[in-house]
Order: structure tokens, then sequence, then C-alpha cells
């Protein structure tokens, strides 16, 4: 669940609503899974992944290879959060069988587990920190530390957040972000990140090979497409939102974090499936033992988990989240790069410059 050095002390509301370790512990009955029902949802998804990775090499008209290669790339994306789910020990903790397919999938998702683990571990116990927070999330700066960076680092900041770089995290965010980059870095500690990216590679070759191009397309390129883009997004939205809060090492708790800093996506009922109900993301990060189909169990049940900070998939809010750029402390929100303005020698440089960064 993370550390528990910075939970504040239990301690109410006026209105009587708990807070700190108090709130925290309410979510523990709701940290228990349930072997048969885990392992059912594993075995379900691999076997209709497995049949729509099938069917994109079966001898279907080309429209419903295509249907079955959509539909692959969302059961990668709900698969995805099931391993999540195993990686915090959510589900199936003691199983090694488990633990051995989740590493196996891991590599095969461009995530794999050393680099997942250490990185989003690390992320959970700084989630929402203005400082320290930039690993295994995307970054965050200031208003003020934004305006005084050198330019390069304002373009690489930006390169990061930028829409083209979440809906290409195949390359950006996943190839490069979870294999590459830690491979070349930490070579020792991360070996499993090289085996991840070559078993990519031959899978590439491999299935140009013996299928031909059209395959190597359908059967590898677009769900990993689909899965890394919907999955970067996600994790986007649920931590850069028009709401959300971000403090200073000394204001933040962990569970202030949870619940201030992670939204609840609303989705549909058939768009939460293939999430897995990572939807629920303030909650996962309040108590992240919690199994996702025990998620809105724990909703129902607890008061305070009621009236989380919300985004969803609809148009107009991704474009809203999308143009989130800095924090201002001054005004405690997210701004836009229309709400900065650049340092005097830009706009001598640039004079444009201000009518010219409406959003992205």
């Amino acid at each position: 669940m993370g550390r528990t050095q910075d939970l504040a002390l239990p301690r109410r509301t006026s209105t009587g609503m708990r807070t700190g370790k108090e709130l925290i512990l309410a979510t523990k009955p709701y940290a228990v899974d349930s072997t048969a029902r885990s392992w059912w949802y594993i075995l379900s998804t691999a076997s209709l992944l497995a049949a729509a990775l099938a069917g994109t090499l079966w001898n279907f008209h080309l429209a419903g290879k295509l249907v079955c290669s959509l539909l692959a790339g969302l059961l990668y994306l709900r698969f995805f959060v099931i391993y999540h789910d195993q990686q915090h020990q959510a589900i199936l903790p003691r199983s090694r069988l488990a633990e051995g397919l989740m590493r196996v999938f891991g590599i095969l998702i461009l995530s794999p587990s050393s680099v997942w683990k250490s990185s989003h571990n690390h992320h959970h116990n700084h989630n929402s920190k203005l400082r320290g927070s930039h690993i295994g999330s995307y970054p965050i700066m200031t208003k003020t530390q934004f305006s005084k960076a050198p330019k390069a680092q304002r373009i690489e900041y930006l390169f990061m957040r930028h829409p083209l770089t979440i809906l290409f995290g195949y390359l950006f965010v996943f190839l490069y972000g979870m294999c590459l980059r830690p491979a070349f870095t930490k070579l020792r500690e991360h070996y499993d990140c090289l085996v991840g990216f070559l078993v990519h590679v031959l899978l590439a070759v491999a299935i140009t090979w013996c299928f031909g191009w059209p395959a190597l397309l359908l059967t590898l390129l677009i769900p990993h497409f689909i899965a890394s883009a919907i999955g970067s997004y996600l994790f986007y939205a649920q931590h850069n939102f028009p709401n959300v809060s971000f403090s200073d090492n000394a204001g933040w708790s962990y569970d202030k974090a949870a619940l201030e800093s992670s939204s609840f996506m609303i989705t549909g009922p058939i768009m939460a499936w293939f999430t897995a109900n990572i939807g629920y993301h303030h909650i996962h990060h309040l108590n992240s033992h919690i199994p996702f189909y025990r998620l809105p169990e724990a909703t129902a049940a607890i008061p305070e988990l009621q009236n989380p900070r919300t985004t969803s998939l609809h148009p107009m809010e991704i474009i809203r989240c999308l143009r989130l750029k800095v924090w201002d402390n001054e005004a405690q929100r997210m701004v836009s790069l229309g709400d900065l303005r650049p340092p005097d020698d830009e706009l001598h440089a640039h004079p444009g410059f201000a009518e010219r960064t409406p959003g992205f």
C-alpha cells in the first residue's frame, strides 16, 4: 500500500468523515482477494485475448480481422490492469504460478516487472508531490519553475506531456520509456527490459516472415498501439485533471494525495470492464491491495469515497485534461500554456508567442 510514515494521524472532519489512517483502515476489509475469482479473471481474459489474436490470423474477411485486432488491443488493456493488480499483490499474492505468468506478460506488453514495480511503487509513495513525483509518472513543474527553466528543459517537459506523445505511447512510453531507457541506464537491474524489447522485435520478424506484413499490422502493431495509447492517457488523466491538487512535501499526506490528486474516471459498463475498474483510481491509491473487482464494493460501503474528483472519456474532457501543463501555486490549480507569460527574452525573440500558445 505504500509507506505509512507519511500517514496523517487519525482524525475526522467537522462533518464526522474519516481521514488519515482511520480512513485507510476502513478499506482493509476489502483488501482481500478470492483465489478462484482472481484466476477466473486471469484465465478468461487470457483466453479471449488469445482468441482475438488468432482471429487476426484466421481466414476471415479483412473487416473481421480488423475487429479482432481492435478487440485484442482492448483485451491487452484489461490484462495490463490485472497484471498491475498482481504486481501490487492485490490478487494472488502467494501464487508463484501467477507471479511467473505475469512476469511473462509484462515482457510481452513491454512493461517488464522490474521497472514497473520500482517506478510504480515510487509513484504511489510520491503521488502529487511537487518534488520527486516524476519517477513513474508524467513530470510536473510549477509555473515559476517552467518560466525559469532553460529552453531545452521546457521543450523536453512539454514533449513528455504532449498529446501526440501520449497517443504514441507504444513508442515513447513503453518501447523507449519502459524497455530501452532502463536497459541502457541500469542493465543489470533491468535486464528483463532488454529481453522485452528483443522479444518484441523477434515477434515482429516472426509474424512478418510467417504471415506477411498485414499480419504484423493486425496482430502486433494495432493491438499494442491501442492498449498503449489508452493506457498512457488513462495514467495521465488520473493525475492531470482540472481540479487536481498538488502539494509541497511538507503539506503532503497519503490519504490526501489519494483523494485529491487521483481521479475517479466515469465510464460506461463496457469500458469499465475493459479497463478492469482502473477508473476507481482514488480508491486504488488509498489502498493498492484492494483487488480491482472489489473497488465498486468498497465505494458503496465507505461514504468518504463517494464524492471523488472526477474526469471522463468525453472528448471535451479529454481536451481539458490535455491542455493542462503546469501547476500554478498562487491559483492552486493546473493551467495551460495560454495562462503562462514567457520570459522577457522569448517575448522579444518571438513577439506573437502569447497568441500562438492557446493550448497544447
